[in-house]
C-alpha cells in the first residue's frame, strides 16, 4: 500500500476511490499464473456474444494493431512486455462500449468486468479499465512500456477507423463531446497526459511516435 500511495495522484488516495485497490503497474502480476490471453479468434467471439457495432470493431482492430507494434518493439528491446496479453487487451478495449451507447454506464468499468469474467485475466481487464485515463502519475522509467499504457496512447491515436495525431484526435474528441465547460477541461487534461505519455514512451522504447503510422498508411 505504501508504494502505491507514493505513486499515486493525490485525487486518487481516497478509500472509496474505484482504483484504490488496483494493483501498482510495475509489481501488477508479478510471479502470477493467469489464464492465457485469448486468440483474436476468441475476441471476435466475445464481440459476436455482445453484439459490438462494426465500426467500434474496426476501431478496435486498429487499436490492437498499434498497441501491438508498440508490445513487440518492447519486446525486442528485452523489456517483460505479454505481446499477446497487450493484443487481447487492445481488441476488448472497447467490447461494452455498445451496450453503453444505448443504455449509459462507463464502458471501462463494464468491459473490464466482462472482460475478466470471460478471460479470468485481470491484467488484460487492467488495460480495459483504464484505457480512457490513467489516474496515477505517469512512470518516467521502463515500466511506461508496458500492456496499460499501449492500449491507452494506442486508443487515443485512433479516430474511428484511422491513425491521426494526438491533436487531431482530441480536435475530434472537443467537437463530439466537449458540450461544456467541464467537458471540454476534461478533454484538454487528458490530452495532455496523453502527449507526456507519448514522449515518455517515445523515450523508451527508442522510438519517434508523434507521426508514426505503424504501417497503418498515412496519417488522416
Amino acid at each position: 500500500m505504501e508504494k502505491k500511495q507514493k505513486n499515486a495522484c493525490s485525487g486518487c488516495q481516497g478509500s472509496d476511490h474505484p482504483f484504490v485497490n488496483l494493483p501498482w503497474l510495475p509489481d501488477a502480476g508479478k510471479n502470477a499464473s493467469l489464464p492465457s490471453p485469448p486468440t483474436d479468434e476468441e475476441c471476435f467471439r466475445l464481440w459476436d456474444k455482445y453484439g459490438m457495432l462494426d465500426n467500434v470493431r474496426a476501431h478496435s482492430l486498429l487499436v490492437a494493431h498499434i498497441a501491438t507494434a508498440m508490445a513487440r518493439r518492447a519486446a525486442s528491446l528485452g523489456l517483460p512486455v505479454s505481446v499477446p496479453e497487450t493484443r487481447a487487451s487492445a481488441l476488448l478495449h472497447d467490447l461494452a462500449k455498445t451496450w453503453c451507447l444505448r443504455y449509459g454506464g462507463s464502458h471501462a468499468l463494464l468491459g473490464a468486468a466482462w472482460t475478466v469474467a470471460e478471460t479470468g485475466n485481470y491484467r488484460i481487464g487492467q488495460g480495459v479499465i483504464l484505457h480512457v485515463h490513467w489516474p496515477w502519475q505517469l512512470p518516467d522509467g521502463p515500466a511506461i512500456c508496458s500492456l496499460p499504457f499501449f492500449v491507452i496512447y494506442a486508443d487515443k491515436r485512433v479516430r474511428h477507423d484511422k491513425c491521426v495525431t494526438l491533436s487531431e484526435r482530441f480536435e475530434d474528441l472537443l467537437v463530439r463531446y466537449g458540450h461544456t465547460e467541464q467537458a471540454r477541461a476534461g478533454i484538454r487534461s487528458t490530452y495532455g497526459q496523453a502527449k507526456e505519455m507519448e514522449a515518455l514512451l517515445a523515450k523508451y522504447l527508442e522510438w519517434s511516435l508523434d507521426e508514426n503510422t505503424f504501417d497503418c498508411g498515412r496519417l488522416v
